[in-house]
């Protein structure tokens, strides 16, 4: 038994490789670093659904059907009511995809990627006492998702930047929420239901809920010059550094170089304080050199969350939002994987070792008493 099924081995899978020991990661035979700033997140969608669905496949199909679902969920957002509303943005989220049909075609798949770019601005804006904005299905995924949100048209560098994100995490091989994704297809179980699961566990602190504090911490280092007493305080009283080390990656996290450079392109067009990308910059070398003078057996460098974060923040989307914002792009991952189990897999079902106490232990203390 091997606890947290670590090294268990539970699928084939054609749509991501992640090497730890060498910190790459394949996304369906390319690699991160030549999609990631490149891509956008409809070449994703096409590489990653392409073969799953008995419709063929073609970057104009991607494009005109998003736009088109994004048009046609937006009727949903009339179902938002006060206890929605109250709701943390990702519980929001997943109570409104609950609404939509489900299925294993590709119109399911369309409808719920394009669901999530359109719920969660929406969802954001009634929070903040603003009328929800309608989708524009002539835009790109990225560039409607940022339009909804601040009502503004974005400059190409944010809508690249956005792209970046959303095709930096669209697949991470097999992780606690892809993992779900596949159970829950393996039971013969819709898209929807498998996208809902998912996001159930992506919502967990250990998962898809860090970035977050990323910020908090930055926040309260607040100048270059405190850099190294605050993280040597904290490290002091045992608390962990955000946004540092990985369960699966031995060295630097691919992503976080990825999102680091989206961030940087943001910064010389000017969408972002340079003293806060400078400040971060900091903070990464000064607590990388730190953990590794502490943990000389463990390498904890940065990992997705610590430019997520900045990226994130720098697009408009508040803190709180973020772990919404990830499902963004990992749903498509989520129905690339839900489709290939249902495809080539069977129902997935483990054993246990039983260590409870057994029937005749039961009678033998029993009679003892």
């Amino acid at each position: 038994m091997k606890n947290g099924l670590e090294d268990v081995v539970a699928a084939e899978t054609v749509l991501s490789d992640v090497d730890g020991e060498a910190g790459q990661l394949i996304i369906r035979g390319a690699s991160l670093d030549d999609l990631a700033g490149s891509a956008t997140f409809e070449d994703t969608v096409l590489r990653l659904w392409d073969g799953f669905f008995e419709e063929p496949m073609s970057a104009a199909m991607v494009n005109t059907a998003l736009g088109r679902a994004r048009a046609e969920v937006f009727a949903h957002i009339g179902a938002v009511d006060e206890a929605m509303l109250s709701m943390p943005p990702v519980d929001a989220l997943r109570a409104l995809l609950a609404r939509l049909p489900d299925g294993d075609d590709l119109p399911t798949a369309v409808r719920l990627a394009a669901a999530t770019a359109v719920f969660l601005p929406a969802l954001l804006r009634l929070q903040q006492d603003l009328l929800p904005i309608a989708p524009d299905a002539t835009l790109s995924q990225a560039a409607d998702t940022l339009r909804m949100l601040t009502g503004t048209t974005p400059c190409p560098a944010q809508v690249a930047a956005l792209d970046a994100y959303l095709v930096t995490i669209c697949d991470h091989g097999l992780n606690a929420s892809t993992f779900t994704s596949r159970v829950v297809a393996s039971t013969g179980a819709g898209l929807a239901s498998a996208v809902l699961a998912a996001l159930s566990a992506l919502k967990g602190p250990l998962h898809g809920g860090a970035p977050g504090p990323v910020l908090d911490m930055l926040d309260e280092i607040g100048t270059e010059s405190n850099a190294e007493t605050w993280l040597r305080e904290t490290l002091g009283r045992g608390e962990r550094l955000m946004g540092f080390g990985h369960r699966i990656y031995k060295v630097r996290d691919p992503r976080a170089d990825a999102l680091k450079a989206a961030l940087q392109r943001l910064a010389e067009e000017g969408t972002v304080s340079l003293s806060r990308v400078k400040l971060a910059e900091v903070v990464e070398r000064v607590a990388v050199a730190i953990l590794r003078e502490r943990k000389p057996d463990r390498r904890l460098d940065v990992n997705v969350e610590f430019y997520t974060a900045l990226l994130l923040d720098a697009l408009g989307f508040p803190r709180e939002s973020f772990t919404g914002v990830f499902a963004l792009g990992r749903t498509v991952g989520w129905i690339a994987h839900a489709r290939e189990q249902a495809m080539n897999g069977r129902l997935i079902r483990p054993r246990s070792v039983y260590v409870g106490p057994r029937p005749d232990q039961q009678h033998s203390l029993q009679r003892a008493v």
